[in-house]
């Protein structure tokens, strides 16, 4: 069990700092492990993508939980979340959802659910606290959090770009406290919505 950890763990660098496509017996070479380690315990590629995907997700997850269940102001708890997220660099990681991937696998779907239900708490709680502008959804959070934690194209994603991630992330959430400051075109985003706009080229 250990090496496996230890597997998903490197794969997770790696996949942040090179992409989802980094050569397989590299990953059990940084690891520390024989290749067939790494293939005893991931026969295929996308056994390794999932198993990375279900590790961040149980971590983002725990993140959200742990912020309403230890934070007694609800915008704070927010705000605890989404820089703790954005630590997890979960826009780096969203390359590996391209190509051929199961995003319906049972295993994600409950992981996927947890998370959402966790994040919607965070979000209905302070808007009932009257602490979170009403016109404004889960989706509009996660949506940052993703597209602020993913390099600019010619970056990479090193420590000196989370500063910045921090920073920017900082902005936005000022952005979202009530009182709002001014009126937001559109509609709230919802997780529901971000599901329906998915690129349709992509594996559902």
């Amino acid at each position: 069990m250990r090496n496996r950890e230890r597997l998903v763990t490197t794969a997770r660098e790696m996949f942040v700092e090179f992409g989802p496509q980094v050569p397989y017996d590299e990953v059990a070479r940084r690891a520390g492990v024989g290749n067939a380690t790494l293939y005893r315990n991931f026969p295929e590629r996308s056994d390794l993508i999932r198993e990375v995907v279900l590790s961040l997700l149980a971590r983002v997850t725990e993140l959200a939980e742990r912020a309403a269940e230890e934070e007694a102001d609800t915008f704070a708890a927010l705000r605890r979340f989404a820089h703790g997220a954005a630590e997890e660099r979960v826009g780096a990681l969203c390359p590996m959802l391209d190509g051929a991937f199961d995003r319906d696998h049972p295993e994600l779907t409950v992981e996927r659910e947890r998370l959402e239900e966790a994040v919607q708490g965070l979000v209905d709680r302070a808007r009932e606290a009257g602490r979170l502008r009403a016109d404004v959804g889960v989706g509009d959070l996660m949506v940052a959090v993703s597209q602020l934690t993913r390099p600019l194209p010619g970056t990479a994603c090193t420590t000196h770009f989370q500063q910045y991630v921090h920073r920017h992330l900082q902005l936005f959430l000022d952005g979202l406290e009530a009182p709002a400051r001014s009126e937001l075109p559109g509609t709230a985003a919802t997780l529901e919505d971000l599901r329906r706009d998915s690129c349709p080229s992509r594996t559902p």
